[in-house]
């Protein structure tokens, strides 16, 4: 009895959502008028497609998906795939917004595919590939010769990747320019004298691992610095281990005076290793860091910052992505961040 009640409640429920004869119905126009004014089409007037779209807007029409897909072979979806236990901070909300404001005005949603470290990076890409889930893809903690990039390539599936390839294969990306990141670090250290620099880097396997350190090589090399190897850590470390790790760096007779963290979090870690070590932030050492959030400041005011959008990211990469499904050239889907400065908020 209750599971004939529950059917009949969700056919009621099914039979109230508004559907193209609702929108019909309220516009006086026809069914088939509906549907292409929804879909944009030309030989429809701009006048009948924007009433139509605001009535569909206000009465909350969503197109049935399973329909949909029937006629078009579309799922109306983009899914962001994400490695959560390795985005941390304002990462993956400012992602998602971005992503988000791009598709909202449009017959895309999105979903997040979530994967572990435990798991190959080509499953959840092979998974969504396989069943058809989306149209369109867009794939974080890119690699150099990334085998998901290739995947996609091979299999025709439009995407966009949060960070640069080094395959020779054209592909839509948005990256931020960690070369210019390290390099600006670097010279804003050594102008304030700092001589003696260290690196928290990105995990070996990543493309902007790569251009990193070679920004923070060749900006050593104009300044006439000297680098103090801090290998034993990247960011993808715990906070603790960076911690432990900064403090004994820090006890030795050859320490940094001067460090650029690639990320907030390993920033946070980094301050309480130099403090472990009875140092002070600002005197004895100072820390250039990537941001993506303006908070460091409030953690401590000493430290230097240079900021990434995230969100401007998770917008850039919506765009290509429904660029490519809407038939532009991927080659021309591809844009690069350049970092604004370092900001220093102690006075």
């Amino acid at each position: 009895m209750n599971r004939r009640r529950t059917n009949k409640n969700d056919d009621t429920s099914a039979q109230r959502r508004p559907t193209l004869k609702t929108l019909a119905f309220m516009t006086g126009l026809g069914v088939t008028t509906v549907s292409r004014a929804l879909k944009d089409a030309p030989e429809i007037g701009a006048e009948t497609r924007r009433r139509v779209q605001l009535v569909a807007k206000q009465i909350g029409y969503r197109p049935n998906r399973a329909g949909v897909r029937l006629r078009t072979g579309k799922t109306n979806v983009i899914s962001l795939v994400l490695n959560t236990e390795h985005e941390l901070m304002s990462f993956v909300s400012d992602i998602i917004y971005g992503v988000t404001e791009v598709i909202a005005d449009t017959p895309y949603h999105l979903i997040v595919t979530p994967y572990s470290r435990l798991q190959d990076p080509l499953d959840p890409v092979r998974y969504l590939v396989e069943t058809g889930s989306a149209d369109g893809v867009i794939i974080s903690r890119t690699q150099p010769n990334d085998p998901r990039a290739r995947y996609l390539l091979e299999h025709g599936i439009p995407f966009a990747t949060h960070g640069r390839t080094d395959m020779g294969l054209v592909h839509p990306y948005h990256d931020f320019d960690n070369y210019a990141f390290a390099t600006e670090a670097v010279r804003h250290l050594a102008g304030m004298g700092r001589r003696r620099l260290a690196l928290v880097a990105p995990p070996v396997g990543l493309t902007y691992h790569r251009h990193t350190v070679n920004g923070f090589a060749d900006a050593l090399s104009e300044v006439g610095a000297l680098e103090v190897p801090f290998s034993t850590v990247s960011i993808d470390h715990s906070i603790e281990q960076i911690r432990m790790r900064t403090a004994q760096l820090m006890r030795r007779d050859i320490r940094p005076d001067g460090i650029v963290s690639s990320a907030a979090a390993a920033t946070l870690a980094i301050v309480a290793g130099i403090e472990d070590a009875g140092l002070k932030l600002g005197r004895d050492v100072d820390v250039v860091s990537k941001q993506s959030s303006e908070l460091l400041h409030l953690f401590r005011h000493e430290l230097l910052v240079v900021n990434e959008d995230f969100r401007l990211a998770g917008s850039e990469l919506a765009r290509s992505v429904l660029g490519w499904i809407g038939g532009a050239a991927p080659g021309s889907l591809q844009s690069l961040s350049e970092p604004k400065g370092v900001v220093s908020y102690g006075g």
